[in-house]
């Protein structure tokens, strides 16, 4: 497990803001060298000017984490900057949805490509540098609770955070007795901007599509939640608390944990009718 973050090298996606930049600070706080790296430049740019001024050693990079290439641009860039990288966090992620049959492909492409796909793109990428040197790590995926549990009108958000829990799930169970270890972040409400993603879509998953007045009105009241939601910086905290701990998931929520409960019994009963059934 790591405990130690001094002087380790930390990659961190959607770092210019939100629990990214949170994260960001809490390992720079605790003596690790961060690269944020993020696809909005001016926010990364103020990011950057803000953790420099408390004596960090920070940097940025603009990566647009749903293409494969920019990542591995990202990760030479990094080990570069750094030599090596200890940490790992795939944390980008972008909020989109509506009533399945009714969702635009490229709609479902671009959150699948930043929240499942450059994921996937920073394991390839940097779990063979961490392994390479030896000297161990911890590598930290942001889920949500979508990813326990399936919303109506948010299937491709769903599904990208289900598929990013179960892919952490696998990499624990692939890394375990190494000396590199995987978290999963299953947030609940957080004050972060993910209702906004939209300024960050890249072109080439062409213009968001004007949404329906139902749409806006649940877009509202999500925007309302978070920004009552947790702080950024208390997540982080019990990320830190995650990774020294070595615990695979890692919950913010505790209220939330009947829903969890609620999707487990329908499973159970399942399982019990399966075992009664007599054809």
């Amino acid at each position: 497990m790591m405990r130690d973050f001094r002087g380790k090298g930390a990659f961190v996606t959607g770092g210019a803001s939100g629990i990214g930049l949170a994260l960001g600070r809490a390992f720079a706080a605790a003596g690790a060298k961060v690269m944020l790296a993020d696809i909005e430049a001016g926010a990364l740019d103020r990011a950057v000017a803000d953790l420099k001024r408390t004596g960090a050693e920070v940097r940025g990079l603009v990566c647009d984490v749903s293409d494969r290439a920019a990542v591995e641009r990202a990760a030479v860039a990094t080990v570069a900057a750094f030599g090596k990288v200890h940490l790992l966090c795939n944390n980008a992620g972008v909020g989109g949805g509506g009533p399945i049959g009714e969702i635009p492909l490229a709609d479902w492409d671009w959150v699948i490509g930043v929240d499942l796909m450059a994921v996937i793109y920073g394991l390839e990428t940097f779990l063979p540098h961490l392994k390479a040197h030896g000297e161990g790590g911890h590598i930290v995926n942001t889920a949500s609770m979508a990813g326990m549990v399936s919303p109506p009108g948010m299937a491709p958000y769903n599904v990208s955070k289900h598929a990013v829990v179960s892919l952490s799930e696998t990499l624990a169970a692939e890394l375990a007795g190494s000396t590199i270890g995987v978290c999963v972040l299953c947030p609940g409400w957080v004050d972060t901007r993910i209702v906004e993603s939209a300024r960050n879509r890249p072109s080439r998953y062409g213009p968001p599509r004007e949404m329906p007045l139902a749409a806006r009105e649940r877009a509202a009241q999500v925007a309302a939640l978070l920004r009552t939601g947790m702080s950024p910086d208390e997540v982080a905290a019990r990320v830190m608390a995650a990774i020294r701990d070595n615990d695979l998931y890692v919950f913010t929520h505790p209220e939330m944990r009947g829903a969890v409960e609620d999707r487990f019994r329908r499973i159970l009963a399942a399982y019990d009718k399966a075992a009664a059934f007599r054809p």
